[in-house]
């Protein structure tokens, strides 16, 4: 299946001031698959090794971080020769192996001939606090889960696909119905390639659901493999309470919801681990419209998201004849789904700063509000149900008037004086 980020990948190869790429990303979002098709793609051999394996050789660095000695070992276990002009060198989780995320840092300075990715989950990564960062010695790229974009490609439908990427709305309104009910497939089964992957073959609403509950079970796993034994209740807690707190009319996180009397110093670390392991996502409210947006958030009000709308559904155990309902699937959990979509495919846009914004002394929010890097601002709102109108989203833009705002619907895209109708399916391309 393709993935946008083999651009990213590409450009890294190519860059004169390639670094060793630390390659992020939670669980299952298909960072080893990509770096294998990339790999295969763009050199002659890859030397991969998963630290994780039984056999793989953990202690490699702990020796010492010589260049010469740390290929030697690579060209036994990987059995190959490896040439630093043709050979890719994956070091996959590479946080089960002490000291290779410090040994990047001497690859760089000792041997920057050689193309180096270490790849691995946050939950390992940010839970390695003996590690020696190799701050400015390394680059930087995350994955997240596949995108509507990449989805359409999935599903074999490379003329919409192309029309997506050259952000040709006018065109796209011939297909909305059509592409409408591609959305109501991709909230359900959301972008963990996995589960997209069998969908394409089978479509199989009750197999998509028994791959995303064993995702969810990993999970799980993983937070008592990797987190500390005194915050593993409460992280538990938080990830449970997700749904409850995304179908409120107002999604701002309430301690309360996880359990009566809950402060925010119970759980911050719980939250902050989730965040780190890339599980979840924060959205701040921003007090004011103004750039920086960065500069008028509110620490304490935010919302927290998930990494994949498809794994909300599981979690919120969604029934399939809801995609077959008409639009209720945009609306079920008071417009949850859909606002988690438009996140999702929000937040794999480097160049934008998502925020909220709650109006003072006001009941009023609007649902994001985004910074672009030519730093305007753009009000954005998600409109789930077939009802477009929204007080808030009227309010805001009578009273800032914007240079641009949008209002994402099912609707068709469609220009008017003040806003911008823009269809749900069609968020990537703003920015």
């Amino acid at each position: 299946m393709y993935r946008s980020r083999i651009n990213e990948l590409i450009k890294w190869k190519l860059s004169n001031t390639r670094k060793p790429l630390i390659f992020l990303g939670a669980r299952q979002v298909g960072k080893t698959y990509l770096l294998h098709k990339f790999g295969k793609s763009e050199y002659k051999q890859i030397a991969y090794v998963n630290f994780e394996r039984p056999d793989a050789p953990k202690s490699l660095f702990k020796v010492d971080f010589d260049a010469d000695r740390i290929i030697t070992v690579l060209n036994a276990y990987c059995k190959l020769k490896i040439n630093a002009e043709d050979t890719l060198i994956v070091f996959d989780e590479i946080q089960a192996a002490p000291g290779g995320i410090t040994s990047l840092k001497y690859l760089y300075e000792d041997a920057p001939q050689y193309h180096i990715i270490a790849a691995g989950s946050l939950l390992g990564v940010s839970n390695h606090p003996k590690e020696s960062f190799p701050v400015g010695k390394v680059d930087f790229l995350q994955l997240y889960p596949m995108t509507f974009y990449e989805f359409l490609l999935a599903l074999n439908e490379t003329g919409l696909a192309e029309l997506m990427e050259k952000r040709d709305l006018e065109n796209l309104n011939f297909f909305n119905e059509k592409l409408v009910n591609y959305l109501r497939y991709y909230l359900f089964t959301g972008g963990m390639p996995e589960v997209v992957a069998d969908f394409v073959e089978n479509r199989d609403w009750q197999r998509v659901r028994k791959i995303q509950n064993q995702i969810i079970l990993s999970y799980r796993n993983d937070f008592s493999k990797y987190a500390q034994k005194e915050i593993l209740p409460r992280i538990n807690m938080v990830w449970d309470s997700i749904p409850a707190q995304l179908s409120k009319e107002n999604k701002k996180f309430i301690y309360g919801i996880i359990k009566d009397g809950a402060r925010a110093k119970d759980f911050e670390m719980a939250i902050q681990w989730l965040t780190d392991a890339g599980l979840m996502h924060k959205v701040y409210n921003t007090t004011k419209p103004a750039v920086p947006l960065i500069a008028y958030q509110e620490l304490s009000a935010f919302k927290l998201f998930l990494n994949d709308v498809g794994l909300l559904g599981a979690m919120s155990k969604l029934h399939s004849k809801t995609i077959a309902d008409g639009n209720a699937v945009f609306s079920e959990f008071k417009g949850a789904l859909a606002e988690q979509f438009a996140f999702q495919q929000l937040i794999q846009n480097e160049n934008l700063s998502v925020f909220y914004h709650t109006f003072s002394n006001s009941k009023y929010e609007l649902d994001f509000l985004i910074q672009t890097e030519n730093d305007e601002i753009i009000p954005l709102e998600i409109k789930a149900g077939e009802n477009l109108r929204s007080n808030s989203f009227r309010l805001f833009c009578q009273k800032h008037t914007p240079n641009k705002a949008i209002r994402a619907s099912t609707a068709p895209f469609k220009a008017e004086s003040w806003m911008i109708n823009l269809p749900l399916y069609a968020i990537e391309t703003i920015g």
